[in-house]
Order: C-alpha cells, then sequence, then structure tokens
C-alpha cells in the first residue's frame, strides 16, 4: 500500500511510466501509483542554474580569450523535458557552450568587453532555439569572466593611460584657449574704454592695502596721476 502512495511537492510534477510507456503527469500534492508496473519520475519545475565553464575561443580580430557564464532555465514541458532527452541539464549546458563559442567568434574584442549584455543575449537565443524541443525555456545567460593574454592586458593598460593624459592635455588647452579669449575681451573693453582702464588701476592700488614688505611697481598713466595729485590735502605749513 505505502509503495503506490507518492507526494509531489508544489514546484515538482511527477511523470509517470507505465511498464515504460508514458501514462501521465501528476502533482503537485498526493497522488497514487499501480506498484510494480508504475514508475515515476520527479522533475523540478522552478528556475533552475546550469554552469558554462570557462570556454577557450578566437575573437573575430584573431585574440585569443577564456570566458565563462552561468545560464538560467525552467522546464516548461515535463513530458518533453523526460522522452526526448537523457539528461536536460547537461543537454542544456553543452548546447550553451557551443553557443558561447560560436558567439565569441563572431564578435571583436572591443565589442566582447563592452557589449556583455548583447552577447548573453545572443547565447540565449541560440540555446534556446535548440533546446526548446526538449520541452526547456531559457531565462537569462549572464556572462562572468573574460580572460585575456598577460602581453595583451599591458598593452590595453598602456593605452588606456594614454588615452586619459590625452583627455587631460585636450581639457586643459581647452581651458588655456578660454581663459585667453576672456582676457583679449577685457584689454578689448579697457582699450575701447580708457576710463574703464583707470577705473581698473584705481581699484588695484585700492586692493593693494598697506603692504609694508611687498614692493609693487605698477604702470599708472598720466591721467591718473594728475587725478590723484587734484585730490590730495596740500602738506601743513610749519
Amino acid at each position: 500500500m505505502a509503495a503506490s502512495i507518492k507526494v509531489a511537492n508544489q514546484w515538482e510534477r511527477g511523470i509517470v511510466l507505465r511498464l515504460g510507456e508514458f501514462q501521465s503527469i501528476r502533482g503537485p500534492g498526493l497522488f497514487f501509483i499501480v506498484p510494480i508496473i508504475d514508475r515515476v519520475r520527479m522533475v523540478d519545475t522552478r528556475v533552475l542554474a546550469a554552469d558554462i565553464p570557462r570556454q577557450e575561443a578566437i575573437t573575430r580580430d584573431n585574440v585569443p580569450v577564456s570566458i565563462n557564464g552561468a545560464l538560467f532555465f525552467k522546464v516548461v514541458s515535463v513530458e518533453e523535458a523526460v522522452t526526448k532527452i537523457q539528461d536536460f541539464v547537461y543537454g542544456i549546458s553543452l548546447l550553451a557552450q557551443t553557443a558561447l563559442r560560436d558567439v565569441v567568434g563572431g564578435m571583436a574584442l572591443d565589442e566582447l568587453l563592452s557589449e556583455r549584455e548583447r552577447i548573453g543575449k545572443m547565447v540565449e537565443h541560440a540555446v534556446e532555439k535548440d533546446s526548446k524541443e526538449w520541452g526547456l525555456q531559457v531565462t537569462g545567460i549572464r556572462l562572468m569572466d573574460i580572460d585575456m593574454p598577460e602581453d595583451l592586458k599591458r598593452i590595453m593598460s598602456r593605452q588606456a593611460g594614454a588615452e586619459r593624459e590625452k583627455r587631460a592635455t585636450i581639457t586643459k588647452a581647452e581651458g588655456d584657449r578660454l581663459a585667453a579669449e576672456n582676457l583679449a575681451a577685457a584689454a578689448a573693453t579697457m582699450l575701447a574704454s580708457p576710463g574703464a582702464m583707470q577705473l581698473r588701476t584705481l581699484q588695484t592700488i585700492d586692493g593693494l592695502g598697506p603692504t609694508a614688505s611687498n614692493t609693487v611697481v605698477l604702470a599708472v598713466p598720466l591721467e591718473i596721476m594728475e587725478l590723484a595729485r587734484r585730490f590730495s590735502k596740500p602738506e601743513s605749513r610749519t
């Protein structure tokens, strides 16, 4: 009696084979089978994860790389997952490895490093196309580590440093250009209005204040000297 009682969890389905032939899908919950002639195989219908082992590949621009990742999928047809392939987890993992090598081989190194999400989608579509007949649905593929030869890493590091220096030089040159333009505009304004130049000179003198330890030399126009003498107080006579 006990041999005829089976229980499937909420996320499980039991496929019943009677004398080796597909009979029915049971679960979740309690169900009964005929002992001896019925055999049950439980299938997990939750999202499953499979490792994509590190793969060696050559990019489109002939750079050797190694890359690994993770595959996420679920069973949408319990009957097909059991009757059409011996081990669907192992099978879909092999599909992912092959698809990953094929996609990487069609990409340049720069694309591989900067467009991981797009590459993952391409691998996902290739795997899902071939695994659909097994009753499987791919929910996502994530690329994890992309490795390349050490000498190439050093070259890329030097290129990145040179690019940073180039951007810094361009930024400094742009700042110098703007400063020169502002200075030229200010000089043009001063030349166009002598009064503005005189006012600026007086502001500079006033801003110096008492400087006992510093000597400041200014080129003061004669008009300003005359203006200063006019407003200065006459010396008191003893």
